[in-house]
């Protein structure tokens, strides 16, 4: 087994987890920031270049009223002045085209140039200023967060779920290194970040000590394993669920630390396997997995209310399952069911709203489970 661990795990990312600093990953982008600045700056010099044709091209309309030549130089030195509105009247347009050039197409040129100009003071001063403050604010308030970290398809379902269920999307931080995958996961108001989540930086810039839960879907088992190695590294109680596909990685995903594992592979053919068998058996099972079903599973430590009742007692109304005491696994038919105690974790089936709208339950209670 240590030996499949040592495979996914490669020995760069081995020394990182005894605690080694490494430098930040550099993740490529489209243009850089400093090809951006070069577009930038020569359109504004193209533009220039423009006008420059263009006045010596009409040079015969302008007139220098020190020497009265109009050279190459002062073609030059005219145009830099006139594009800047700066205008010290040393040299004028006199003629009827010359000033027809000026307004209709030297000063669009010039307002051309001008927002060029602006806009990339936004874009490298004001904006990222701006954005780095918001960031900094958004991740001082990081508390309690769920983590996703993968924005796939399983790891987009999870965060449509989890909204469904009544989580605020301000309450989720979603980590991944499509920008095209975080734009659909910022539609829907969750916070976001382009990065590589097995890195220590990464986890700890959405305060991951801080998170309620760390849902990990990367695509590829060993990058979810490998995640889950970093995560419970830097938080060692945090509850971890995570997505496998190979069901020998199963077990090297709960050595990682994962608490869940799901492998939705497996789960496929549960209901394959299910609706062989009977012709609503998967459909029950999907409704349950889903909050947007008549009825849903729901885990959660009993009331102090709950101390001493059985499992058919639940004060939510709804149908106990099992039981979870002190590392067992206590099934509803079991006596130790009958009398629950301080600290219990309970399953159940509770009916969701639109379930008692269209009739499941009756007082409060699942009409089926």
């Amino acid at each position: 087994m240590s030996d499949k661990i040592d495979r996914i795990v490669k020995p760069g990312n081995r020394r990182r987890l005894r605690g080694k600093q490494f430098q930040p990953l550099r993740r490529a982008v489209k243009v850089p920031v400093w090809g951006d600045l070069g577009i930038r700056l020569g359109l504004a010099l193209l533009l220039l270049g423009i006008v420059i044709l263009i006045h010596w091209w009409d040079r015969e309309g302008l007139v220098d009223n020190l020497d009265g030549e109009v050279s190459f130089l002062d073609v030059v030195y005219f145009t830099m002045i006139s594009v800047t509105t700066t205008g010290f009247g040393d040299i004028a347009p006199i003629s009827d085209r010359a000033r027809l050039v000026e307004a209709v197409i030297v000063t669009p040129i010039r307002f051309a140039v001008f927002f060029i100009f602006v806009g990339t003071a936004y874009n490298f001063i004001m904006k990222r200023s701006w954005e780095k403050f918001r960031m900094k604010r958004i991740q001082e308030q990081l508390s309690g967060h769920i983590v996703v970290l993968g924005y796939g398809v399983s790891g987009s379902e999870s965060v449509a779920e989890l909204i469904e269920r009544g989580t605020e999307p301000s309450d989720i931080v979603v980590i991944d290194p499509s920008e095209e995958r975080l734009a659909e996961a910022e539609k829907l108001g969750c916070n976001v970040m382009a990065a590589d989540a097995t890195r220590d930086e990464t986890l700890n810039a959405v305060r991951i000590t801080e998170a309620r839960n760390v849902l990990v879907s990367a695509g590829r088992d060993d990058t979810s394993i490998l995640i889950v190695l970093t995560v419970r590294h830097l938080a060692p109680d945090l509850p971890i669920s995570v997505v496998v596909r190979a069901d020998d990685n199963e077990v090297l995903a709960r050595q990682a630390g994962a608490n869940n594992v799901i492998n939705p592979v497996r789960f496929t053919g549960l209901l394959l396997a299910g609706s062989a068998k009977g012709a609503h058996i998967a459909d029950y099972l999907a409704d349950l997995a889903s909050v947007t079903g008549r009825v849903q599973l729901v885990e959660r430590e009993i009331t102090e209310e709950e101390c001493g009742c059985a499992i058919t007692e639940l004060r939510t109304g709804g149908r106990g399952l099992r039981v979870y005491r002190g590392g067992r696994v206590l099934g509803f038919w079991e006596d130790e069911c009958q009398n629950l105690q301080p600290g219990d974790i309970v399953v159940e089936i509770v009916p969701t709203e639109s379930g008692e709208e269209r009739g499941d339950g009756h007082n409060g209670k699942p009409a089926a489970a």
